[in-house]
């Protein structure tokens, strides 16, 4: 059976976030990830980790201005310093609350900007960070992720993502698979995990239905056979992390509405 993590930045809206740990420990959760910690001092969320005894297992690095649309500053020209201090901020956090990945966003692709000239800022920026984490024992994510939700985003396919951790070449830079991302871009979902598991270049994997990011036993994927593929693949040795639960539920903020929507996990 799959390990599952609790996204805490979609799951127990119906909490304030630091309430959310308690929350997912007691519904059978061992492991939370969530976007971003920065609001928080690190000291603080890793003493939540300790008292529900849960595992950090992601979070992102600093994505720009995220309140102003920002999602990311991986391939933008010009923002090397301020991508590089964020790389800095992020691997302070991974190091006190001992998470092992972070994922770090591509961002948006400028109109009429050169796409050349973003894959070359993408892929040294990438280089550099995937360095700066192996030095502190940590992985370095990169996430394909659909237009529809994301428009502009840089990066959509995990043939090019692939691609990209191959020529980088750095073995602490992976790919970190959503499937509800992979459904709506390109489909074939199960030959997919079959292709890229065994590999060893996925480093995380996220999950959803599709096509409302709801509860993943809603929806057109069907969840229950590709963790049977993800058990068969583990069974051989193509996969040992974890699987995060990045949706929304259906049953929105209303109280108990993450744990009344947990029924695909228990079984």
């Amino acid at each position: 059976m799959p390990r599952f993590a609790a996204n805490l930045s979609m799951l127990y809206n119906e909490h304030a976030f630091l309430d959310r740990f308690a929350a997912a420990a007691a519904d059978g959760f061992h492991a939370v990830e969530y976007l971003f910690p920065y609001a928080f001092e690190a000291d603080v969320l890793a003493a939540r980790l300790r008292e529900h005894g849960l595992e950090q297992v992601l979070f992102n690095a600093p994505p720009g201005d995220w309140d102003s649309g920002e999602r990311g500053l991986a391939c933008l020209p010009g923002r090397e310093a301020e991508f590089r201090a964020g790389i800095a901020q992020a691997l302070h956090y991974a190091d006190v609350l001992r998470c092992p990945r972070i994922h770090v966003m591509a961002g948006l692709a400028p109109a009429g900007t050169d796409r050349a000239a973003l894959q070359a800022t993408y892929e040294a920026n990438l280089a550099w960070a995937a360095e700066q984490a192996r030095a502190a024992g940590r992985e370095l994510l990169i996430e394909p992720i659909n237009p529809r939700d994301v428009p502009g985003y840089f990066l959509n396919r995990q043939d090019e993502a692939h691609r990209i951790v191959q020529a980088i070449g750095a073995p602490n830079l992976k790919v970190q698979m959503d499937l509800y991302h992979c459904q709506i871009v390109e489909g074939d979902v199960a030959m997919k995990l079959r292709r890229y598991l065994p590999t060893g270049r996925v480093g995380h994997i996220q999950i959803a239905g599709v096509p409302m990011r709801n509860e993943p036993d809603i929806g057109e994927l069907n969840h229950d056979y590709l963790f049977a593929v993800i058990d068969e693949l583990s069974a051989n040795g193509g996969w040992s992390g974890w699987i995060g639960c990045e949706y929304r539920p259906a049953r929105g903020t209303a109280p108990g509405a993450t744990s009344a929507g947990l029924g695909w996990m228990r079984r």
